[in-house]
């Protein structure tokens, strides 16, 4: 009877061990969970304050970028401003040489910053060009004729498309 009441006791006793390592078990998942969630916490946190840190030095940027070339645009302003006076007082020769100085200042200020003309000689490009309409004409059909509108990049990238006529096929031609 009493190794009975021996390996009910070990029994019990083995048991409640089980009892108690479990609660550990879960209480130390229940921690792990806690501080995974507190870490998922701090890193969406972290990723707000850089993306809201990003915006604000890309807006500090494009200010920077505007004020930078509104400042070479102020002396066009005012070359603009005189050509404008010499208007008024009827001053023809040099109006026509106000705004051939305000041309060049403008062509040479967008240039130093990467503005390019498109090329319009040779064969239609759609990637830069824009055809207006195709008319018959001595020249390869498929090639650019006139340009109504010049087309520009700014660095790699198309700001506007030439706009041009290309040369279609020629009519009266006998078959």
């Amino acid at each position: 009877m009493a190794d009975e009441r021996q390996l009910q006791d070990d029994t019990l006793q083995k048991e409640s061990q089980v009892e108690q390592s479990g609660e550990d078990y879960l209480a130390a998942l229940q921690a792990e969970r806690d501080e995974a969630i507190d870490r998922w916490k701090r890193t969406a946190a972290d990723f707000d304050n850089f993306r809201k840190r990003a915006t604000r030095e890309r807006e500090e940027f494009v200010t920077l970028a505007n004020e930078r070339l509104v400042k070479e645009l102020l002396p066009i302003l005012d070359d603009l401003e005189r050509a404008l006076v010499a208007a008024t007082e009827h001053q023809e020769a040099a109006l026509e040489d106000g705004v051939r100085l305000v041309h060049r200042a403008l062509a040479g200020l967008l240039e130093r910053n990467g503005l390019r003309e498109i090329e319009t000689a040779g064969a239609f490009d759609p990637h830069v060009h824009e055809a207006l309409l195709s008319q018959p004409s001595d020249a390869e059909e498929g090639s650019v004729i006139d340009v109504v509108q010049k087309g520009y990049r700014l660095g790699d990238r198309v700001v506007r498309p030439a706009r041009v006529v290309v040369a279609g096929p020629q009519h009266g031609s006998d078959g």
